[in-house]
């Protein structure tokens, strides 16, 4: 390993602190609950970076009992000699200065996954107050600021053993500033999780002292990304036992690629750059995706497992039911696009194509099973396709002012501006008659559904074009699905799912919540998608009327006008027993109904495909596990 000058000098100077307060958003994002965790983030990729200049082994996060937050690691200890520039520790100029860091050419550091230097600084600007710990050359040196600003000049608070170097920062965010305060230990889970798979061999602990007893976990993955494909499979059934694993450095960009195909239908592909997510793909994923489909099909042809005359497989088929990871670290990575979640080097394309085309063809020659088993399944989905577009032909609505093409259910609404309307998704005739009668006419749309829904985590798209109830969903919605969606054809910028709140009203919400990540997840991403929450009381006493959506709202009302004979409780087992006007007045009318909106977190995709597949696949076991560990956390329960 070439050694790097780390000193003081090679931390840059480029801007001064005051405007991160100003304009937190500018720098994380939001000041919500996700600005909030963002915090932690970017002081553990400070240390992550550390482990892939190969100095870090260990990094511990703890959650302290007064909601302050504590990050230790073993790297190298930030340095503390004088940066000449500024005449302060170089400690100093990284918590105080804006783009200051390794990270500028400086030669501290190879790849990066810190934003540009702004991490460390930012957390402190926006914390009430931070102190930071450097155990360096044998000596323990200490600092603390207060809301960015220097509050005690860097000491030697103690001494160490001189190989026992690191970093600590203990920090509180800002009250002011954020909305939220309270770190969710669950929510720090699943990102350090996720990078401990991309850092092999790194070890990173997570605790929380803030409950009777301390909650530890413990991330430390010596196969790295092919455990964390075996993680993203676990609620699939694998159709080979082997993880195909690729690795190498070509052009100054070292490439890694994991994958292994299951039984199911979806292509769940992560693709991250220095071990930051990228939703939108870009370079390193097309590199991936090319790769991919020419090497399969130049082993099927070679082998006489497609025959001459045969169309040769899209990537479409032969990326059905696979998961992959492919994680690329490059020294200057260059996003495309407004939110940065897209690469755009051209190199990194080269890179992972030239990487996985020669080690994938190694592999498939080396285990002809395995290839053969997954040319037969790429086979089957392109004959599926096939069947696929021709129903989809058949469905494709001939233009969006030709009414006759929408579903004969659907009571449609009269304004033709989508950002005025709205469509409600009902279980059941009875449901769909008394919100039809409710609705009002002009901007509510309604679309009754019989029964439950296809689950299209066990099913592919042919079947799913010739599914009545998801047909009448598509078609008026607009959009089309899959390669054929376009948001711009969107007719309601509400899609409501109303459904009764009981245990099979859950069922038939969560079937169509996967239908509409599996084949339209822009839609959630965007914020369109809806549940609406009908009400589960209706309290009456000389003649008022009051609704609890909860219990804790009904035992607030009792208390409020107290617990005598006078009270009549009605407890509503379904839509069905309300007439229009409860219906219009606690579910749909927009100035009193309650509605909670759908979200995906981009930081967080692997996380959701798993959960949608342990809970909607056909292995049992993950989903039992699922539920005991989730089960303490559920709320209002129809039993």
């Amino acid at each position: 390993m070439v050694e790097h000058e780390y000193g003081g000098d090679q931390i840059q100077i480029l801007e001064g602190l005051e405007a991160v307060r100003k304009r937190p958003g500018m720098y994380i994002g939001s000041t919500s609950s996700k600005g909030l965790h963002h915090l932690v983030y970017e002081i553990v990729d400070n240390s992550v970076d550390e482990a892939l200049a190969g100095y870090c082994h260990h990094i511990q996060i703890e959650i302290n009992k007064d909601n302050t937050i504590t990050v230790t690691d073993d790297g190298r200890g930030i340095p503390v000699d004088i940066n000449h520039k500024t005449g302060k520790p170089a400690v100093e100029v990284v918590f105080t200065v804006l783009h200051a860091g390794g990270k500028f050419g400086g030669g501290g550091y190879k790849v990066s996954g810190g934003l540009h230097g702004v991490g460390a600084s930012v957390v402190n600007a926006l914390s009430d107050w931070l102190i930071v710990q450097v155990r360096r050359g044998g000596k323990v040196y200490e600092q603390r600021y207060e809301k960015g600003k220097t509050v005690t000049p860097l000491e030697v608070v103690g001494e160490c053993e001189p190989e026992h170097t690191g970093t600590k920062i203990t920090f509180k965010p800002d009250e002011t500033i954020f909305e939220e305060t309270v770190f969710d230990y669950d929510t720090l889970k699943v990102r350090l999780r996720e990078t401990a798979f991309l850092t092999k061999a790194l070890k990173i602990s997570l605790t929380d002292h803030r409950g009777e007893e301390d909650k530890t976990d413990v991330f430390h993955y010596e196969g790295g990304i092919k455990e964390f494909v075996q993680y993203l499979n676990r609620g699939k059934q694998p159709l080979y036992p082997e993880v195909i694993y690729c690795e190498g450095t070509k052009n100054g960009v070292l490439v890694e690629v994991a994958m292994q195909h299951n039984d199911s239908f979806n292509d769940s592909s992560y693709s991250f750059v220095n071990n930051i997510i990228t939703p939108e793909g870009g370079t390193h994923v097309a590199g991936f995706k090319s790769a991919v489909t020419r090497t399969f099909n130049k082993y099927a042809q070679d082998n006489k497992l497609i025959k001459e005359n045969d169309p040769p497989l899209t990537g479409d088929d032969i990326r059905e039911g696979l998961t992959a990871i492919i994680s690329i670290k490059i020294e200057e990575p260059q996003f495309e696009g407004q939110t940065k979640q897209k690469l755009g080097n051209s190199e990194a394309k080269t890179a992972v194509d030239s990487v996985v085309s020669e080690q994938l063809t190694y592999f498939l020659e080396q285990h002809p099973q395995v290839a053969k088993i997954i040319c037969e399944k790429s086979l089957l989905a392109q004959r599926a396709r096939e069947a696929a577009r021709k129903a989809r032909d058949l469905t494709r609505r001939k233009t969006a002012l030709d009414s006759t093409s929408l579903p004969g259910k659907l009571a449609d609404c009269t304004d033709k501006d989508p950002s005025h309307c709205e469509i409600f998704i009902v279980e059941g005739d009875s449901a769909g008659g008394s919100a039809k009668t409710a609705r009002s006419r002009a901007t509510q749309a309604i679309l009754p559904l019989r029964g439950k829904i296809l689950n299209v985590e066990k099913a592919r798209e042919d079947r799913i074009y010739s599914n009545k109830e998801i047909k009448a969903m598509i078609t008026a919605f607009g959009t089309g699905i899959l390669d054929d969606f376009d948001i711009t054809k969107l007719r309601y910028h509400k899609i409501i799912i109303m459904t009764d709140a009981d245990v099979d009203g859950a069922h038939i919400a969560t079937l169509m919540l996967t239908f509409i990540y599996r084949f339209m997840p822009e839609l959630i991403k965007q914020g369109y998608v809806y549940l609406a929450m009908p009400p589960l009381y209706k309290v009456e006493r000389n003649k008022k009327v009051w609704y609890a959506y909860n219990d804790d709202q009904l035992n607030d009302i009792m208390n409020e006008i107290g617990r005598d004979g006078n009270n009549k409780v009605q407890r509503y087992k379904g839509l069905g027993e309300m007439d229009a006007d409860q219906l219009w007045e606690t579910t749909m009318d927009p100035e009193r109904r309650v509605l909670k909106r759908v979200n995906m977190d981009d930081d967080d995709l692997s996380e959701v495909d798993k959960v949608f597949s342990t809970l909607m696949g056909d292995e049992v076991e993950p989903r039992r596990e699922f539920i005991i560990e989730n089960a303490k956390k559920v709320e209002n329960l129809d039993v």
